[in-house]
């Protein structure tokens, strides 16, 4: 018997007769889709290059920062799994701008790396409905214009109703160190081949981006007494809305240190075997996080730059250098980094590498993330031209679901600008497109008062529970947390505060005092007064603490009543949008027919597509003459 015969009919019993969704890649993006689509009740299959790296951290071993943590909390929200794999596996937590107003407020876990990859690997084989495959997706099958399945390296055919793409950097990967360079989708791992090619023969338009890595260093060799001890949060939080998890417990200290002039010159003297500089390197890497060799470079004024030391787990020595990414030839990296405080001694892991890899422009999807060329495809990740463990994951997230959902025929699930961060992300992308990696920050989004990280869940979940995602333990948590926080604002409210009860505590927080009595919440509107000075007060005190609340029903409460005024412009600012985002541009509007709007525009809508009105005005080089040109023209 042929063996080519032999393979063939094996393989048609290895798989299911067609899956609902096909996710290809097990990062954070492919991850979040593959959870989504099976919890939503898809026949999934994950296949990935490898196994025992699914949900790895491949750069830093942190979750969420600054608009970052926003989007872990709003994956949790709405079903997701990163918020719960962070806090399982957190060795330190922190709330960033804390300082700030509470639209700024953003949580910050360091994970255990190990323990990250592991508890994610394990979140999805308890996960229902999800199979797994270990190979090379090297092509897709498709019939006209629509999705079928994906072939393996090996020549294995699996069919499915959709398929999500989630490459990270592996589509044609080369690492670079210094003036060497070798195929490589991440430090020991090869780069994926065949499907770039394959889609660009299709009509898809590509790119190459960058990104890089800093060294990973022995722990012992490092003198932490000339570092900065940087501690986590007093009273840690966690990212996860639900019971299951708790805030870390016996946190580990990150240290900070900086770089000097010797430094620097020390890099520079290697900057002549620099891919960055030498032209080896030609695409784009991360405008906000530069490599060590960059940031001298943009900024040659400065004599020192900032480095956190991170611990990469609780039972490994290994430590990352952040602040020092760098594609420098692995000498010049050692040199230099032995001249900062507390590194005499180093000792190397491995050095830092930069990474190339293929993208392919967002304009190119649709708000639930498929592509407008081939129907059933999506595409999630950095091969949307985004970096960062978060913006990945949302885009999976969104993705997933939406592979899910057509798969049976149901509209997509779609976050707008004023629901989301995830909206934001995913508008910016298929509006603006990007020409370098695209990186969430709350300067970002327009509504930031609305999009706090703490109020989530009560933006999220019943939209998530309504097309079967959040549970209803989910549900019913964020439900009875509003209730309990509306009881503490009527409470405030209506509750008056004696001058005599209220006034000592108005006077050490050097605020004026009050000649009569008045209702709490009025205090609590106060800059400089919180809850917890208002708790100072023992009439107060006690009839709060009679009404048991969590700390974070009396946070959601104090945040209500401190930023009404500015919530509720917001509101009234995002209600605008959604009438915006109610006039829809029919799919096939011939932009070519209207001779009074500019020739930018036009290219631009025509290449685009814009689902809405709203969006159009979004696009780069659409004036507002030109909407109001395509309005008329709408008949509008």
């Amino acid at each position: 018997m042929p063996l080519t015969n032999h393979v063939s009919r094996e393989t048609e019993t290895m798989f299911k007769n067609r899956y609902d969704v096909i996710v290809v890649g097990g990062g954070h993006a492919g991850s979040e889709a593959a959870a989504a689509a099976a919890n939503l009740g898809a026949s999934t299959l994950l296949v990935t290059m490898n196994l025992q790296t699914v949900g790895q951290m491949s750069c830093n071993p942190a979750m969420g920062g600054i608009a970052k943590g926003q989007i872990v909390r709003e994956i949790d929200a709405v079903g997701g799994y990163s918020g719960i794999v962070s806090d399982k596996t957190a060795i330190q937590f922190k709330m960033l701008n804390r300082s700030k107003g509470p639209a700024m407020w953003s949580p910050r876990v360091q994970s255990d790396r190990a323990l990250f990859s592991q508890c994610w690997r394990k979140m999805l084989e308890d996960t229902p409905g999800l199979d797994f495959y270990q190979e090379m997706v090297t092509g897709l099958v498709i019939k006209d214009n629509k999705i079928e399945g994906v072939k393996t390296g090996l020549g294995v055919e699996i069919k499915s109703k959709s398929v999500v793409l989630t490459n990270g950097t592996f589509l044609n990967g080369l690492i670079h160190v210094g003036d060497k360079n070798f195929g490589g989708g991440r430090a020991g791992e090869r780069a994926a081949t065949g499907l770039t090619e394959e889609l660009v023969k299709l009509g898809f338009s590509s790119g190459r981006m960058k990104t890089g890595t800093p060294p990973r260093v022995d722990g012992r060799s490092l003198d932490y007494k000339k570092m900065t001890k940087q501690p986590g949060d007093e009273k840690p939080q966690k990212f996860s809305f639900l019971n299951s998890t708790s805030p870390v417990e016996n946190q580990l200290p990150c240290h900070m240190t900086y770089t000097n002039p010797k430094v620097h010159d020390l890099l520079r003297a290697g900057f002549d075997r620099s891919p960055m500089f030498n032209g080896r390197i030609k695409s784009i890497g991360p405008r906000y996080c530069p490599s060590i060799e960059d940031k001298i470079h943009r900024f040659s004024e400065r004599e020192r730059h900032q480095l956190f030391v991170e611990p990469e787990g609780r039972n490994t020595n290994e430590v990352y250098v952040n602040g020092f990414s760098t594609s420098l030839p692995e000498d010049i990296q050692y040199k230099a980094l032995k001249s900062v405080p507390g590194f005499e001694k180093v000792k190397f892991f491995r050095p830092g590498y930069a990474i190339e890899y293929d993208f392919f422009h967002p304009t190119q999807l649709k708000y639930s993330l498929e592509t407008k060329t081939v129907k059933g495809l999506y595409f999630a990740g950095q091969i949307n031209g985004t970096t960062g463990y978060e913006e990945a994951g949302a885009q999976g997230l969104i993705a997933g679901i939406n592979a899910a959902r057509e798969s049976r025929g149901q509209e997509p699930f779609i976050l707008k600008r004023n629901e989301a961060y995830i909206g934001v992300l995913i508008d910016d992308l298929i509006t603006k497109g990007t020409e370098e990696p695209y990186r969430m920050f709350t300067s970002r989004a327009e509504y930031r008062m609305l999009l706090r990280q703490d109020n989530a869940d009560k933006r999220l979940t019943e939209k998530s529970h309504k097309i079967g995602l959040a549970t209803n333990d989910r549900l019913t948590k964020m439900t009875s947390k509003y209730s309990n926080a509306d009881k503490l604002i009527r409470l405030l409210k209506t509750h008056s505060i004696s001058p005599k009860s209220i006034n000592p505590v108005l006077k050490e927080k050097k605020s004026a005092t009050v000649k009569q009595s008045g209702k709490a919440d009025r205090i609590l509107s106060r800059p400089n007064i919180s809850l917890s000075d208002l708790m100072k007060s023992k009439e107060l005190k006690l009839v709060v603490d009679g009404l048991s609340l969590s700390q974070e029903e009396k946070e959601q409460a104090e945040i209500q009543i401190k930023y009404s005024g500015y919530i509720d412009k917001e509101k009234n600012n995002a209600d605008k949008l959604t009438r915006l985002e109610a006039l829809r541009i029919p799919e096939k509007f011939d932009y070519s027919k209207i001779k009074s709007m500019s020739a930018e525009a036009k290219e631009k809508l025509i290449k685009i597509k814009p689902e809405t009105i709203s969006q159009a005005s979004r696009i780069s080089g659409v004036s507002p003459n030109d909407i109001s040109v395509l309005l008329v023209y709408m008949g509008r």
